[in-house]
């Protein structure tokens, strides 16, 4: 049944033939995030190689649900039933509802009616992503004072989006395969809604074209939720892989997983070892300490390497980076040392 609002909508401009079919697809993308898992929280620990995952569905938590609450109880934490949740008992009517709205969509075809389903499922992620912040601090807060396991000021939220690291276990959370769908809906909508209200031509620059920026902007949003290297803190930070602390601002590295996860290292070949070590290690960045400079990080990829002669690094891999190539022949000849690339030390 169509909301009444819809069926009284001003008449506006008739949306294109273009608009509509991408409508179809919307409503098909929030029917279908039905069928699979909304998010994930991804929980790594050694105790646990493989992993362990919940998964957030539209009316159910899924995946090793009896593993988690085991856990949990242990540090306090609450353990996790659907039934405790009255969000599953009205999400799936909500999504359904978007559906039917984006359908109505394709047979009423007015602009206005499709600015109002945009701005309304807009406003329904942020309530959505607010809900779940709140669930996500009532989790990790709300602690059993007489746990197995206390740590005095510790708390256990699990992060909104992106890593986290809880005591021993690391903690991703993302969206799973119907929230992937869901955000591809929202993006088609604010597609449809562009091109409806032509409001890139309104702002473009001459010779952009609006097809242009709508395809880079999946892109320009990507690349705004990168992370980024984290500064190495001296003598507080600790090697992931040999366990000691980094002391020193000139040899040390650091690597992103795609996870988003950061390693750090004291050594340069400390970080290759780890690579090699962890070999289902997805790494998405390399970072390695500029030797001219005192504790700065620069891309790998782009530096300059020297190896051997007077370089003496904290786990002896005597290596150093070097972010400016002119600097490459003074330190070779003062450190009597030879020049490396970033594929043979990542070959050692």
């Amino acid at each position: 049944m169509f909301p009444f609002f819809i069926l009284n909508i001003m008449n506006t401009s008739k949306i294109s033939l273009f608009s509509k079919i991408l409508l179809l697809i919307v409503s098909a993308l929030l029917f279908g995030s039905l069928l699979f898992p909304m998010w994930r929280i991804e929980l790594e620990a050694p105790q646990y190689p493989e992993g362990l995952v919940l998964q957030l569905h539209a009316n159910k938590i899924g995946g090793d649900v009896d593993v988690i609450n085991g856990l949990n109880h242990y540090i306090g934490m609450k353990t996790l039933h659907t039934e405790d949740f009255i969000e599953f008992k009205f999400l799936p009517y909500i999504f359904g509802f978007f559906g039917l709205f984006a359908l109505s969509m394709f047979f009423i075809a007015k602009r206005k009616g499709v600015i109002i389903l945009f701005f309304s499922f807009v406003l329904f992620g942020v309530l959505a992503g607010i809900d779940f912040y709140r669930w996500n601090y009532e989790y990790g807060h709300n602690l059993n004072p007489n746990a197995a396991i206390v740590v005095p000021g510790m708390a256990y939220q699990p992060p909104l989006i992106g890593y986290k690291q809880l005591l021993n276990f690391g903690a991703y959370s993302i969206p799973d395969i119907g929230g992937w769908m869901m955000i591809a809906a929202g993006f088609l909508l604010f597609m449809i809604v562009v091109k409806e209200t032509q409001l890139i031509q309104r702002f473009r620059k001459p010779k952009i074209k609006a097809t242009l920026l709508l395809l880079l902007l999946p892109f320009l949003i990507f690349s705004c939720s990168n992370v980024k290297a984290e500064p190495i803190k001296l003598n507080v930070d600790n090697c992931d892989f040999c366990k000691m602390s980094i002391a020193d601002g000139k040899f040390g590295a650091e690597v992103i997983t795609q996870k988003g996860r950061i390693y750090k290292f004291d050594d340069l070949m400390c970080m290759v070892n780890y690579c090699k070590t962890d070999s289902e290690a997805k790494i998405k960045s390399y970072y390695v300490l500029d030797y001219n400079q005192d504790n700065v990080l620069i891309p790998a990829e782009t530096a300059f390497f020297l190896e051997g002669g007077d370089i003496n690094s904290p786990m002896r891999g005597n290596i150093i980076a070097l972010s400016m190539e002119e600097e490459v022949a003074a330190f070779r000849t003062k450190l009597n040392a030879e020049p490396i690339t970033w594929n043979a030390i990542m070959s050692k």
